[in-house]
């Protein structure tokens, strides 16, 4: 089935007018709609329990309907072109599952339970604000104007973006939640009502320090020590870059990277204010310096890492190869002579030497190949 998904829907040609855009359209805001209906069907399983009380079920609803109506008059119109009818037909068929299910009694009940739960509305909320930012900033300001908007890669990159968004109460189940059991048996130290006492604005400025430093060694690690490099290896996968490319990280990369970047800020005892704006920081940050963008930023890229910074940290160029570990400050790749920056553009990526499957299991399984292997 995935192999069937990639061969149909990757590499696709959106140019207008050959009927596939407006079917993609379709398919896209129809997915989102059946998502969303199930949202309504089973909030308590479904919906982050910090969402629940901001969202307002009128507005949710005609939000769902507008979005079951775009579905399928784009789906219809791109059947009524006659050039990708198998497009459009999907789309209608997702908006037409998506109605049947809202046409019975969906309400959106205020559930105060904070069991067991899924982020599917953390999930769709997401994937709809990023894909209608990076979308047009690619197709307007794109560093490779030949790469499809449906590249190669971009439905495996799609199953990662997905794990990692619903599966939230996982990751912080292994994250968030080990460090704050061990700091609540921990008194509190001086240092750490100092920090907090701090402007918001500097602590945020020494999140980024703290949590890059550490990240740095740890990024480092996993390019220079072999085992831990088959995990790494799947994010160096992707062969043609854009904002999904960042989702693509294996299950336990994400469990060891969020526990190491989690750890310095709670230990610290960073304000919540400032862990807000950083978390609203590196969730853009890391999509946009993925995405296939031509911008340089002449000085920037000195301060804080750019796409062109960290599109070279991806190149399977020689000269490119583990360098720009830095994840925000390109100073520790300065300090740490890792830096690699010239004056044009990264152009190949992928991994040099690695074969790595094209699904989502078997790359999950792909760094445990060498554990069961007999000599």
């Amino acid at each position: 089935m995935s192999q069937r998904l990639r061969d149909k829907y990757e590499d696709v040609d959106l140019t207008p007018g050959n009927g596939k855009g407006s079917a993609t359209v379709s398919i896209f805001f129809g997915a989102m709609s059946l998502l969303g209906a199930l949202c309504f069907l089973m909030p308590e399983l479904l919906t982050m329990p910090e969402f629940r009380a901001a969202y307002n079920p009128e507005v949710m609803r005609y939000l769902l309907q507008l979005s079951i109506a775009v579905s399928f008059g784009f789906g219809l119109f791109a059947m009524a072109r006659h050039e990708s009818p198998g497009y459009g037909l999907t789309g209608m068929g997702l908006a037409v599952a998506a109605a049947l299910l809202a046409s019975g009694r969906i309400e959106a009940p205020n559930i105060d339970s904070r069991g067991l739960y899924v982020g599917l509305d953390y999930f769709i909320l997401t994937l709809v604000v990023l894909a209608l930012v990076f979308i047009p900033l690619e197709r307007a300001y794109p560093k490779d104007s030949r790469q499809s908007i449906l590249r190669k890669g971009w439905i495996t990159d799609l199953k990662y973006f997905m794990v990692s968004h619903m599966g939230v109460q996982l990751i912080s189940f292994f994250t968030v939640i080990p460090i704050q059991v061990f700091l609540h048996s921990v008194t509190t130290w001086d240092l750490q009502l100092w920090v907090a006492a701090q402007p918001v604005w500097l602590q945020f400025i020494e999140i980024l320090l703290v949590v890059d430093l550490g990240t740095y060694w740890l990024h480092r690690a996993m390019h220079e020590v072999p085992a831990l490099w088959k995990f790494h290896a799947i994010h160096h996968s992707t062969e043609q870059m854009n904002w999904l490319a960042s989702s693509r990280l294996h299950l336990l990369e994400i469990l060891v990277n969020r526990f190491a970047g989690y750890l310095p800020i709670f230990v610290l005892g960073f304000a919540p204010s400032a862990l807000y704006a950083y978390l609203i920081f590196i969730s853009f940050h890391a999509i946009f310096i993925h995405s296939n963008v031509r911008f340089r930023f002449p000085v920037l890229r000195w301060i804080l890492a750019t796409p062109e910074y960290h599109h070279w940290h991806h190149s399977s160029e020689d000269a490119a190869i583990d360098k720009n570990y830095a994840g925000f400050l390109p100073i520790y790749d300065i300090l740490f002579r890792t830096v690699y920056l010239p004056k044009h553009l990264a152009s190949r990526y992928g991994t040099v030497s690695d074969d790595i499957p094209d699904g989502i299991v078997g790359q999950f399984l792909f760094p445990f190949r060498g554990w069961f292997r007999r000599d």
